[in-house]
């Protein structure tokens, strides 16, 4: 186990000590000081804000590449960006789970066609009502799948204020516990030949058209967009990390043929792909 693997997992437990702590607190008189209550959460950001810059997880640590790794897109038609490493490293926020380059698409095949936020009403919409749920997730280069998980259900949207209280209040914290399966929701991995591994996460449950050890040509498709896991909508998260565990990788800067690396709201067509000629 490397040593980035045992300090997530000491992360949880150490959470989960402050979780035992407070309730503890509240139903019986421990007589410990109420300051002592946060030592564990407080060594937990300690320990994964220590490991992190160890381990490499900032965009300039020593000996990574600054070279963008040049794949194809992941999708077909119209769609737009979000949370993009065009704007921001790290785009989503934090290095962990191997996020620093990480991209999240919509899908946008006309105007209003995708569900907009609400304050209050509806709290929440099906999936269906996306235009990204079902569409198709391709491989962005040739290469073996090295994870397929599936068996997450795709959950309703968390697009509107109450639902996104909640989704940021309980439902992720309870995920951050509960590991990096239950954030990414199903998910897929590709291996490239070049030694990078792509990340499909949040993908539609029962969707995967490969399984673990296939070998795939770019352009095939994989899987198809869902709602699983930490997400607050149907949509496509990818990304290009170093190792195949989103607990221990690091991300990968990435570009794609044709189009680069979209910023935030910026529309983008994608042409499907020529089919391979038969070897």
């Amino acid at each position: 186990m490397s040593a980035r693997k045992l300090a997530m997992i000491t992360f949880r437990v150490l959470q989960l000590v402050f979780l035992a702590l407070v309730v503890v607190g509240v139903l019986f008189d421990p007589g410990f000081p109420w300051w002592s209550v946060f030592l564990p959460l407080v060594l937990a950001y300690a320990l994964i804000t220590v490991v992190n810059r160890w381990n490499g997880g900032a965009p300039d640590a020593p000996g990574r590449s600054p070279e963008p790794v040049e794949v194809a897109p992941p999708v077909t038609g119209r769609w737009s960006a979000l949370n993009s490493p065009a704007d921001r490293t790290p785009s989503h926020g934090v290095h962990a789970y191997g996020q620093t380059f990480a991209i999240d698409l919509v899908a946008e095949p006309e105007p209003g066609a995708r569900p907009g936020f609400r304050a209050l009403w509806p709290l929440a919409r099906r999936p269906r009502d996306f235009p990204a749920f079902g569409a198709p997730i391709l491989a962005v280069a040739d290469g073996t799948v090295v994870r397929a998980d599936d068996g997450q259900r795709d959950h309703l949207s968390r697009t509107s204020l109450p639902a996104l209280l909640y989704l940021m209040l309980v439902e992720g914290s309870v995920r951050e516990l509960a590991g990096v399966r239950r954030i990414v929701g199903n998910h897929l991995v590709l291996e490239a030949a070049d030694g990078t591994y792509a990340l499909y996460a949040h993908v539609q449950r029962g969707s995967f058209t490969v399984r673990e050890g296939d070998r795939v040509r770019a352009g095939q498709v994989l899987a198809r967009c869902g709602n699983t896991g930490n997400s607050t909508e149907p949509h496509v998260h990818f990304q290009l990390m170093d190792g195949p565990d989103p607990d221990t990788a690091r991300g990968v800067p990435f570009t794609w043929t044709g189009i680069g690396v979209p910023r935030n709201g910026e529309v983008f067509d994608v042409p499907e792909p020529v089919p391979a000629s038969p070897e």
